[in-house]
């Protein structure tokens, strides 16, 4: 079987991994115990039973179970996620106004952290047993370990409240009232309020690619192909990235495909201490609210962007390392 076969076969695994997402996703909040609308359509609130029934109804909460399984998958799988419980708007309409918050945090911290972990990983496992190898190992493993939200706070309190450096919360000091004067202005704002929590969430995350880099590549340095590389009078540094790292790179791949799967689910913690507008506080606050039609579509997407990024991981295998044969 070669290339296109592998594709095709990998599309209906994926296609049926989807569909037992969707299964088990609408499972699971129909067998919760308690009653979401309850806290929004309740007689000790609305004083009418007519209300209660009424907003149970444009729900479609008083349907048979399975006729409902079918709109929900319908609705999953065409992009209208339903309508949220309590700001009875649109999910994807809400999807929309704050993805672009949630991509930019997290995306950014992401790529940051395989840089730098990576850079560093492959460093450290140069000079292992060092100094350098033995400091980078231990504020990694420091910085992986200190909680995300502790982190912040300290964050927020020396540099935002004692230096004044940069803002504390939000994420631009522009709005409709107070427009930015043009373009550039407004992208420096962005940016000087992204740099704590992008600086917080870079912390905590780039250790993990440095101690799985390290690790990965003190096995590969042993290979005979490194000794035959260094034999032929080959620039350490191009050993180290060219050779070494690409043939090491499998598990970072892996890795990183399942961290950009869970990019969706923003970073609660850290939204929820820099009270900024992303998907994670939105999640957040849907728990609170019980709002399901929110949670369901958030953790379906999730599942589908790791489903994803998995499938694009086993695609970029082969080409990395020539060994692996689609068969």
């Amino acid at each position: 079987m070669g290339l296109r076969g592998f594709i095709i076969k990998r599309a209906i695994n994926s296609l049926i991994l989807i569909f037992f997402v969707l299964t088990l996703n609408f499972i699971i909040f129909n067998l919760m115990p308690g009653n979401p609308m309850m806290m929004f359509a309740n007689p000790s609130r609305l004083k009418n039973v007519s209300q209660v029934n009424e907003i149970i109804r444009s729900f479609g909460l008083d349907q048979p179970l399975h006729i409902r399984y079918v709109k929900y998958v319908y609705n999953m799988l065409t992009g209208q996620f339903g309508i949220s419980f309590y700001s009875k708007d649109y999910v994807a309409l809400e999807i929309v106004e704050r993805l672009g918050n949630t991509l930019l945090l997290v995306g950014s911290a992401e790529i940051l952290s395989i840089i730098i972990g990576v850079i560093l990983g492959v460093i450290a496992a140069h000079k292992r047993g060092g100094i350098f190898d033995s400091v980078a190992v231990i504020l990694s493993l420091t910085t992986y370990s200190l909680p995300t939200f502790w982190m912040g706070m300290i964050f927020l309190l020396v540099f935002a409240f004692r230096l004044h450096w940069f803002p504390a919360v939000g994420i631009s000091s522009f709005s409709a009232i107070n427009p930015a004067p043009n373009g550039f202005f407004y992208i420096i704002d962005r940016l000087w309020y992204l740099v704590l929590p992008v600086t917080v969430l870079t912390l905590v995350i780039y250790g993990g690619y440095l101690l799985l880099t390290r690790a990965t590549l003190l096995e590969t340095l042993t290979e005979d192909y490194i000794v035959t590389a260094r034999a032929k009078g080959l620039k350490e540094r191009t050993v180290l990235f060219k050779h070494a790292l690409k043939n090491a790179s499998l598990p970072i791949i892996t890795n990183a495909a399942i961290a950009f799967g869970f990019i969706l689910s923003g970073a609660i913690i850290t939204e929820q201490v820099f009270n900024y507008p992303g998907l994670g506080m939105w999640t957040w606050r849907a728990i609170d609210w019980v709002d399901y039609p929110v949670l369901q579509t958030i953790f379906y997407l999730v599942a589908l962007c790791v489903i994803i990024a998995n499938f694009i991981a086993d695609l970029l295998y082969g080409v990395l390392d020539p060994r692996i044969k689609y068969g």
